[in-house]
C-alpha cells in the first residue's frame, strides 16, 4: 500500500495585541520626590528613562520579530521590579495618574485599567503571540526548520501557560478584554501545542518512521486539536472568535484523526489483519467527509491536503475491501468496538521562569522606603519566632519518641518476631563493607597477591644478582688473558654498593617473608571465628524471637497486633510533624510583605496580625500532633510490658547483645589482618619492588658502562700492538728488527687526538715494548681443526716473532694467500707506520665486530694466553712478520632480563647452564655478511672511552 507524501500544512499565528502611549516618567519621579526624596529621584533617573523607552519602543512595534521578543521579556522583567516599589491604582497615596490602554487581539476592543497586572498580562500575551510568528515563518521544508518551528511553538505555549497560571487572575479583576483571560489563554495553550506536535508529524513522515509510530504522533496531534476546538465552542470564547478560526481548527482535528487512522491502517496491512485495517479506513473517511462539510472560510491549502487525503483513503478502503471479499473474507468490526488508537506527546509548553526572572535585574535596587524596611524587618522577627517555636517542638517531640522507643526496644523486637532481626546502624554498615570487600575469600585474595609480590620481589633479586654476577665473570676472564694490562678496579670493588643493597633487600624481604607467615597464621586460627562476617543477609545471623512453646493464655497474637497498631499509628504523627515542619518552611519562603507594606496606608501592626493569622491553623496542627503524641506512648508502654512479659524479650536481649559483640569482636579483627596485608604488606612489597627494579636499572647502566670500558680497553690494545706491525712492515730486513729499549725513546704519550688518554691508574695507557730477550726460541705452529680454511684462521696473537722463519703448516688446505681481514686499526698502507714507534696509534674508528672472533665452539676454549708463531704468507709474497692481537675472550652473551628466572636463593645460576642473549645479539659464530665486521645489535661504539664506574659516585647509585 502506497504511502502518500505530505506536504507542509497550514498552520495559526497570533496578532499581537496593540496599545496606546503612556507616559510613565513624569509619575513615577513624582512619586518618588513625594514619597523619598529628590536625591532619591535622581538617582534613579536613568532607570525611569530606560522603562519609558522601552514602553514607547512597544508601542511603535517596528523591530524584527527576534529583537520584539527580547525587548517585551525584558519589559516584562521591569515591570516585575517596579511592582514591588510603584503601587500603581487609582488610590489616593498611590500612583493614580497612569493608565494603560491595550485593544484586544481578535476583536479590536479598547480596555484601559490603573493596574500594573494588566499592563503585565498584555505584554505576556504578546511574547506568546511573537513566538507564534517566529514559528509559523519557519521553513519547515527542512529539517533545521522542522525544529526551529517546533522550538517556537512550544516557547508561544509557555508564554501562554504563564499568563493563565500567574497574571491572568489578577489582570481580570477590572475592565479588560476576552484575550487575556484564563480561558483564552488556556486555549492558546493548547493550539500551539498541537502545532508543535505537528511539526513533529512531519518529521517522522519525513524520516520514513514506521507506520505505528506516525499514527501515534498523528493521534497525539488530533488531540490537542480537538481540545483547542473544545474550548472555541465554550463562553467566554464562543462569540470572540471568527467562524474561519473556528472551521479551520475543526478540519485539523478530522484531518489528524484520519492521518491517525490511516497510519494505522498500514501498520495492519503489514500484520494482514484486513478486517481492522478496513475498520480503521471508514473510520477516517467518514471523518474527513464530515468535517469537509462545516470547513467554510477554511483556506484552499488545507481544503486541498485533506481532500488529498481523502482520496487515498478511499482509495486503500476500496482496495483492501477488494481483497477480503475474493481471499480473506473477515468480518468487518463495527466502530464502536474498536479500541482508542494510542498516542504520544512529544512536546510540551516550554517554562519561561528562568527569562522572566526577574531577580537578575538592577532597576531600583536601592529603592525601599525607610519606614517599610523597618515594618519588614519587625515582620520578619516576629514570623521567624513563630515558626522557630513550633519547629523546635516538633523536633523535641520527635526527640522523645526515639528515645523512649530505644528504651522499650521498639520497633526491633517486632522485627525479630517477623525473623527480621535488626542491627545496629554502624554495625551493619561495618559488615555490609567487608561483604563488598569480599569477605574472607576476599582477605585469601590479599593473601595470595601477597605471596606473588614477594616471589616477583625475589625473581628480581635473583636476575639483578645474576647480571652482577655474569659482569664479575667477564672481567675476570679479561683480567686473567690480559694480566697486568687490563687496568681497572675488578667488579668486587666496582659493584661493591650494590651487592650491599642487595643484602639489604634480601634481610628486609627475609623479615618480611617471617611477617607474611604470622598473618597468615592469624588468619587460619579466626578463620571459624570470622566466618560470621560471610553470612548473608548479616541479619540471619542474629537470634530469633520465637511465640513461646507453651501458651498460657493463647493471646500472643492479639498482643502483638495491638502493639503493630499503636507503633502504625506512631509512625502516622511522626510523619505528620515531618509535613508540619515542611509546611511552616515554605510558607515563611513564600510570604513576601513587602508590595503589601509599600501599598498600605493604614497600620503596619493591623496588616502584621493579618498576615501571621495565616501561620494560626499550622500552629493548632501541632498542638494536636504533641498532644496525641503523649497519649499515644503510654499506651505502647502499656502494651510492650505485656508484650515482653508473654515472649521472654529479656533472654532475647541478652542473645543479641551477645552476638552484637561477637561481630563487632570479627569486624575489628577482620580490620587488623586486613591492614596487616594491604596498608602494611602490599605497600611494603611495592615499594619493595620499585627499590630493587631502581637497583636493576643501577646495575644494568653498569653493566652497559663496564661493558663499553670492555670494547675501548680491547680496541686500545689492539691499536697500539697493531703499530708494531706497522713499524717491522717498514723494514726492509726479511726478520723484524726489534730494537732494545735502551734504543728507544721515552714515549711522550698519545696523540692529542686519542680518546683514550688516561683511565683510573692515573696515568697514561703506553703499550708494551718487546725485546729480543723475550722472543721464545722455539715455537710450534698451532694445530688448527681440518674443517676451517686458511682464510678464517685469525691472525691475532701477542707473542714475539719466531727465531725460526717456519711457515705454519696447515692440514688438508692450501696456505692462505691473504692477510687476515680483522683488522682492528687502519690498514698498513693508508699511513707510515714508522712514525708511531715508540707511541701508541692514533684512534680510527673501530673496525672488529667482538662477536665474530671466536667462529667455533671449539674457540670458546682457547687458553687465554699462548704465544704462537708469527704467520707467514709464503715466499712468493715475501716475509711479512707481525704482531697480531690475541682474540678476546669469549663470555657467554648477556641474558635477556625481560624472562624472570625462577628463584633459586641468592646464589648465581650454574656456571655451565647455556648462556641466553642478550638483547637479541647475534651469537659468535653466526655468519656475518660480506664488509665490514658490523657490532651486535645491543653494542653502540663509544665516541670515547667510558670512565670507569666507581659505585660511591656514580650516577648510577641512588
Amino acid at each position: 500500500m502506497a504511502t502518500p507524501s505530505v506536504s507542509t500544512n497550514v498552520m495559526l499565528a497570533v496578532h499581537e495585541k496593540k496599545t496606546n502611549s503612556v507616559d510613565l516618567y513624569k509619575p513615577l519621579r513624582q512619586y518618588l520626590a513625594q514619597h523619598y526624596s529628590e536625591a532619591e529621584a535622581v538617582d534613579n533617573e536613568d532607570d525611569l528613562l530606560t522603562i519609558q523607552q522601552m514602553r514607547n519602543e512597544i508601542e511603535k512595534m517596528m523591530d524584527s520579530p527576534d529583537a520584539r521578543r527580547d525587548l517585551l521579556q525584558r519589559y516584562f522583567r521591569a515591570l516585575c521590579v517596579m511592582e514591588s516599589r510603584f503601587p500603581i491604582s487609582n488610590e489616593k497615596e498611590h500612583i493614580d495618574t497612569v493608565s494603560f490602554t491595550w485593544f484586544d487581539a481578535f476583536k479590536g476592543k479598547k480596555a484601559t485599567q490603573q493596574n500594573i497586572h494588566y499592563e503585565k498580562a498584555c505584554i505576556m500575551f504578546n511574547v506568546g503571540a511573537i513566538h507564534s510568528q517566529l514559528g509559523l515563518s519557519a521553513d519547515r521544508s527542512t529539517p533545521n526548520g522542522i525544529k526551529q518551528a517546533c522550538n517556537f511553538f512550544q516557547a508561544a505555549a509557555g508564554a501562554f501557560a504563564y499568563l493563565r497560571d500567574n497574571i491572568s487572575m489578577k489582570a481580570s479583576a477590572g475592565n479588560a478584554t476576552v484575550d487575556i483571560s484564563v480561558e483564552c489563554a488556556g486555549m492558546l495553550e493548547r493550539l500551539m501545542l498541537a502545532q508543535a506536535q505537528e511539526c513533529f508529524f512531519e518529521k517522522v513522515i519525513l524520516d520514513k518512521k514506521p507506520p505505528a509510530l506516525c499514527s501515534k504522533v498523528a493521534r497525539q496531534v488530533g488531540l490537542y486539536y480537538e481540545e483547542t476546538h473544545a474550548a472555541l465552542l465554550l463562553p467566554p470564547l464562543s462569540q470572540q472568535f471568527e467562524k474561519a478560526w473556528v472551521a479551520h481548527v475543526q478540519l485539523k482535528a478530522a484531518q489528524f484523526q484520519g492521518e491517525a487512522c490511516y497510519r494505522a491502517s498500514l501498520d495492519l496491512h503489514e500484520k494482514e489483519n484486513i478486517a481492522e485495517e478496513i475498520a480503521r479506513l471508514k473510520v477516517a473517511a467518514t471523518a474527513l467527509a464530515n468535517a469537509k462539510k462545516s470547513s467554510k472560510g477554511v483556506v484552499a491549502p488545507l481544503l486541498e491536503s485533506v481532500s488529498k487525503l481523502e482520496v487515498t483513503i478511499n482509495s486503500s478502503l476500496e482496495k483492501a475491501t477488494k481483497e477480503n471479499d475474493r481471499v480473506y473474507l473477515m468480518r468487518i468490526p463495527l466502530e464502536a468496538s474498536l479500541a482508542p488508537l494510542p498516542a504520544a506527546s512529544l512536546v510540551k509548553a516550554t517554562n519561561l521562569a528562568d527569562i522572566l526572572d526577574a531577580s537578575k535585574e538592577r532597576m531600583f535596587t536601592k529603592l525601599v522606603p525607610d519606614s517599610s524596611a523597618k515594618a519588614l524587618s519587625r515582620y520578619t522577627e516576629l514570623l521567624d519566632d513563630i515558626v522557630r517555636t513550633q519547629v523546635e517542638r516538633l523536633q523535641q517531640e520527635s526527640e522523645i519518641t526515639r528515645v523512649k522507643l530505644k528504651e522499650m526496644d521498639l520497633p526491633d523486637s517486632i522485627h525479630a518476631l517477623d525473623g527480621s532481626a535488626v542491627l545496629p546502624e554502624q554495625l551493619r554498615n561495618d559488615v555490609e563493607s567487608i561483604q563488598l570487600d569480599g569477605g574472607l575469600s576476599g582477605l585469601k585474595s590479599a593473601m595470595g597477591q601477597l605471596q606473588d609480590m614477594k616471589r616477583v620481589s625475589e625473581e628480581l633479586l635473583v636476575q639483578t644478582e645474576d647480571m652482577l654476577q655474569r659482569e664479575s665473570q667477564q672481567d675476570a676472564q679479561f683480567r686473567l688473558q690480559f694480566g697486568t694490562r687490563w687496568k681497572r678496579p675488578p667488579s668486587n670493588m666496582a659493584s661493591k654498593g650494590f651487592q650491599e643493597r642487595l643484602s639489604g633487600f634480601a634481610v628486609k624481604l627475609k623479615q618480611a617473608s617471617d611477617t607474611d607467615a604470622r598473618i597468615e597464621r592469624s588468619l587460619n586460627d579466626n578463620w571459624e571465628f570470622l566466618s560470621i562476617l560471610d553470612v548473608k543477609p548479616i541479619e540471619a545471623s542474629l537470634p530469633s524471637l520465637a511465640t513461646p512453646i507453651m501458651s498460657l493464655n493463647g493471646d500472643e497474637d492479639a498482643v502483638v497486633g495491638t502493639l503493630k497498631q499503636s507503633l502504625a499509628q506512631l509512625e502516622a504523627l511522626g510523619s505528620q510533624r515531618a509535613g508540619l515542619e515542611d509546611a511552616l518552611k515554605e510558607m515563611k519562603r513564600k510570604d513576601n510583605i513587602l508590595p503589601k507594606l509599600l501599598s498600605t496606608s493604614g497600620s503596619c501592626e493591623d496588616l502584621f496580625k493579618k498576615e501571621l493569622a495565616k501561620y494560626e491553623p499550622v500552629c493548632l496542627e501541632v498542638s494536636k500532633n504533641v498532644q496525641a503524641q503523649e497519649r499515644l506512648l503510654q499506651q505502647i508502654m502499656v502494651q510492650n510490658k505485656r508484650f515482653a512479659a508473654v515472649f521472654n524479650v529479656e533472654d532475647f536481649r541478652v542473645s543479641c547483645d551477645r552476638t552484637f559483640k561477637h561481630l563487632g569482636a570479627a569486624v575489628a579483627k577482620y580490620r587488623e589482618i586486613q591492614d596487616n596485608i594491604s596498608n602494611a604488606g602490599i605497600k611494603f612489597y611495592l615499594s619493595l619492588q620499585d627499590a630493587i627494579n631502581s637497583l636493576k636499572q643501577d646495575c644494568s647502566e653498569y653493566v652497559t658502562s663496564r661493558e663499553a670500558q670492555n670494547r675501548d680497553m680491547i680496541e686500545a690494545l689492539q691499536r697500539q700492538l697493531a703499530g708494531f706491525s706497522f713499524r717491522e712492515n717498514s723494514s726492509s730486513m726479511p726478520y723484524p728488527t726489534i730494537s732494545s729499549p735502551a734504543q728507544r725513546e721515552p714515549s711522550p704519550g698519545p696523540p692529542p687526538t686519542s680518546n683514550h688518554a688516561y683511565y683510573s691508574t692515573g696515568g697514561p695507557f703506553v703499550a708494551p715494548q718487546p725485546h729480543l730477550g723475550s722472543l721464545p726460541q722455539h715455537i710450534d705452529v698451532p694445530k688448527y681443526p681440518a674443517h676451517l680454511p686458511p682464510q678464517s684462521v685469525l691472525q691475532h696473537h701477542l707473542g714475539p716473532p719466531s727465531q725460526h722463519n717456519e711457515v705454519p703448516k696447515y692440514p688438508a688446505h692450501p696456505p692462505p694467500q691473504s692477510t687476515p681481514q680483522h683488522h682492528l686499526g687502519p690498514s698498513p698502507q693508508h699511513s707510515d707506520p714508522s712514525k708511531y714507534s715508540g707511541h701508541p696509534p692514533p684512534q680510527f674508528a673501530p673496525q672488529h665486530h667482538f662477536g665474530s672472533l671466536a667462529q667455533s665452539n671449539e674457540s670458546a676454549r682457547h687458553p687465554a694466553y699462548t704465544p704462537p708463531p708469527y704467520y707467514s704468507p709464503g715466499a712468493s709474497q715475501g716475509v711479512s712478520p707481525s704482531y697480531t692481537v690475541p682474540p678476546p675472550p669469549q663470555v657467554g652473551s648477556q641474558q635477556s632480563y625481560s624472562q624472570q628466572p625462577p628463584y633459586a636463593g641468592w646464589q648465581a645460576h650454574q656456571q655451565n647452564a647455556p648462556p641466553a642473549y642478550y638483547n637479541n645479539a647475534p651469537p659468535a659464530n653466526m655468519p656475518q655478511p660480506p664488509g665490514p665486521p658490523q657490532l651486535p645489535y645491543s653494542y653502540q661504539p663509544a665516541p670515547s672511552t667510558a670512565p670507569y664506574y666507581q659505585p660511591s659516585h656514580g650516577s648510577y647509585y641512588r
